[in-house]
């Protein structure tokens, strides 16, 4: 069973994450039912979804200080993280209404989350060291698929209780858990040596090139997980507009955000022709550009806006693995795991403020408030001007490690 897995490792690891990261906006997906049935506000959800992302942080930076990344097996640390995501996950059906304990499991769930998404990465690299922007490609939509996964469970579970959608996940991740552990770890990397510090995870920022890949991940962070956070919303306004039923809803953020997976892949296929920094440029920019004229469209028909945010939700992650297969060929190798890690966590401090602000003021500013996403493609485009054409989009594999 396990030499059938090893046949098609990234088939493996993609499945893994899909699943594992399902526990990610699990909440947002039966968002409109707990604020009908426990009376949460949008930003009450905004607080909820803040919390798993405060969660992965401090957890992204026990990896890095502690070493885990790169001291033990990534497959074990993958698996033992989805089985207890599975279990928080599931807690938070009996705790929904009783904060804080509500957002103490949203919290642990984000824990559990960096032990997911950036091992997945240590994964990819691990198994595929050729071509890793493309590799990158199908893990990071398969982040994008897991994070829309609520939705579609919510959709396919209409009038059932909002309880159903989170033990799905719950059920999703340990299936995750599960087929990484069989799989094990990848031939391509090299064995961890000697005590891990959070400076080993920051090395990489004294090259000049990794600055500017580092900037330019940290804008896209910006703008991603707060329009996540709000896709719900901005499709819930147009189908109000269309005089659709509510049912529409999660269907309609579902497809949204899923069509990220499409971005990546393609984005994926161009950087093996025309290198992974022309890829993450221009989705970063196309992305920007929509952010920018989405609030001063909002005259035209429901339509055409839902037409227009899904070319947002397609675009608006395409750069994502490409920004890590750039972070990776700059990284040291022995310290891969780490860099990632301490990486994200930077990014993903950044989304706070970004869903904080969005979600609070969403009643007052409606479809205005994506404007103060507008900040993260800016500088990110800024700070990545002057990276040369020809920075490598792939790591290049380990001496004397076996090939592809």
């Amino acid at each position: 069973m396990t030499d059938l897995l090893r046949r098609h490792p990234l088939l493996i690891i993609v499945l893994g994450q899909l699943c594992g990261t399902s526990l990610w906006f699990s909440v947002n997906g039966v968002g409109l039912a707990l604020s009908r049935d426990l009376g949460l506000s949008e930003a009450d959800l905004g607080r909820l979804t803040l919390t798993v992302q405060a969660g992965f942080i401090v957890g992204t930076l026990f990896i890095a200080t502690t070493g885990l990344a790169d001291r033990f097996r990534a497959s074990r640390i993958f698996a033992a993280s989805c089985l207890a995501g599975a279990l928080t996950n599931a807690g938070f059906v009996m705790a929904a209404s009783y904060p804080p304990l509500d957002l103490l499991l949203r919290f642990a769930t984000g824990l559990c989350l960096a032990g997911i998404y950036p091992l997945g990465m240590k994964l990819v690299i691990g198994w595929t060291p050729k071509h890793t922007g493309a590799a990158l490609a199908w893990l990071v939509g398969m982040l994008t698929l897991g994070t829309a996964l609520p939705h579609l469970l919510r959709g396919t579970t209409l009038g059932l209780p909002w309880e159903w959608p989170l033990i799905g996940a719950s059920a999703l991740a340990l299936a995750g858990g599960g087929l990484i552990l069989a799989l094990g770890d990848g031939p391509h990397l090299p064995p961890y040596s000697g005590r891990a510090r959070l400076l080993d995870g920051l090395a990489a920022l004294r090259e000049a090139r990794f600055r500017a890949v580092a900037g330019g991940y940290f804008g896209h962070c910006w703008e991603l997980y707060a329009l996540w956070t709000l896709t719900p919303f901005l499709v819930a306004r147009e189908v109000g507009r269309l005089g659709a039923p509510e049912a529409w809803v999660p269907w309609l953020s579902f497809g949204v955000i899923a069509l990220g997976l499409a971005g990546c892949v393609g984005g994926g296929a161009l950087s093996r022709r025309l290198g992974s920094l022309w890829v993450a440029r221009r989705a970063l920019a196309a992305s920007g550009l929509i952010c920018l004229a989405y609030p001063l469209l909002t005259w035209l028909p429901p339509g055409l806006l839902l037409g227009l945010l899904a070319a947002w939700g397609l675009t608006v992650i395409a750069d994502s693995p490409q920004f890590s297969a750039l972070a990776a060929a700059t990284a040291p190798r022995e310290r891969v795991g780490s860099t990632l890690a301490v990486m994200n966590a930077v990014g993903f401090a950044l989304t706070i403020p970004a869903i904080s602000l969005t979600t609070t003021l969403w009643e007052w500013q409606d479809a205005w408030v994506v404007w103060w996403l507008l900040p993260g493609p800016l500088l990110g485009l800024w700070v990545m001007r002057g990276v040369a054409a020809d920075l490598p989009a792939t790591a290049p594999p380990q001496s004397g490690a076996a090939g592809d």
